[in-house]
């Protein structure tokens, strides 16, 4: 590609493609461009506790609108002690994606909690949008930690206090078109 001094560069081919001088659009040198307005490391030590709560887990937040201007996602962490359990919940319209890493995670959900499956360190757990879901330590001795992403620059939290859980729920294992259970 080379600049012939339109204000386009073009490839070999003579396809005309739009940059960005930052000289003729009064913006920092293109060194200094993406300084403050690039990549952002949030030390691990210095999460948001500030974000919507589930009684029985800590939340805290990473990224989001308010700490890097985050425009389509949410990240941020997840501690439930030993033996303990979330209420029952949902995220709205959003996705969610929990990947553990440590311990053991216990997942309940359903309209009564009716299903369930667990995960361990190093998995992935993929909630769709509304649905109710509770999030169990599985372990009697050791806290479970786990990284969360959604799929807003908000952490969007519906706490469902009234469900009737359903006594012995169906454990599910899920299947795709690549992968069989084992």
């Amino acid at each position: 590609m080379h600049d012939i001094g339109d204000g386009h560069t073009h490839d070999h081919d003579g396809h005309a493609h739009d940059h960005i001088d930052a000289h003729t659009h009064g913006q920092d040198a293109p060194a200094e461009r993406w300084k403050h307005d690039g990549v952002r490391v949030i030390p691990g030590d210095r999460l948001d506790p500030n974000t919507a709560q589930t009684p029985g887990m800590f939340r805290q937040a990473a990224v989001n609108a308010a700490r890097v201007g985050a425009q389509k996602i949410w990240a941020g962490t997840v501690a439930i002690e030993p033996d303990a359990k979330t209420g029952v919940h949902h995220h709205g319209a959003l996705e969610s994606v929990i990947y553990v890493v440590s311990g053991r995670a216990r997942m309940r959900w359903g309209e009564r909690l009716e299903y369930v499956a667990e995960a361990g360190p190093g998995d992935f757990i993929f909630v769709p949008p509304y649905v109710p879901h509770q999030e169990i330590n599985a372990s009697n001795d050791e806290p479970l930690h786990c990284v969360l992403v959604r799929s807003d620059n908000e952490a969007v939290v519906v706490n469902l206090p009234d469900v009737d859980a359903a006594e012995r729920p169906e454990t599910v294992y899920w299947v795709d078109p690549i992968h069989k259970h084992p």
